[in-house]
């Protein structure tokens, strides 16, 4: 009998989170983990060729990466603006940040 694996593949959109869990064989890759889940069905815009990267717990993966029992499967969305960009506009508007990103009160 195949040793079999418990882990959950998640893409998450602005309002809700999507979430497959799947019962793999033990030697599952994350892109078969990701192609059994039926995401890639379900939201067209993913391309994991493209714009969209992959991770297990958070950490950046290769589709062919192996499986451990447990691991959740991470579909990572474009940003939408570069953080980098933004603190640099920020700094030549000459506004001034309170801890958390948000602007600071002028006073």
């Amino acid at each position: 009998m195949t040793e079999m694996i418990n882990v959950e593949v998640t893409y998450a959109l602005p309002q809700r989170q999507d979430l497959v869990k799947l019962v793999l064989p033990a030697t599952a890759t994350v892109g078969a983990a990701i192609e059994a889940s039926g995401l890639l069905q379900r939201h067209p815009d993913i391309d994991l060729n493209g714009p969209n990267k992959v991770g297990v717990f958070g950490k950046l993966c290769k589709l062919d990466a192996e499986l451990r029992d447990r691991d959740r499967i991470e579909i990572y969305r474009p940003l939408i603006a570069d953080p980098k960009a933004v603190r640099k506009k920020r700094a030549e508007e000459g506004k001034v940040m309170k801890k958390g990103g948000g602007d600071a009160e002028e006073g």
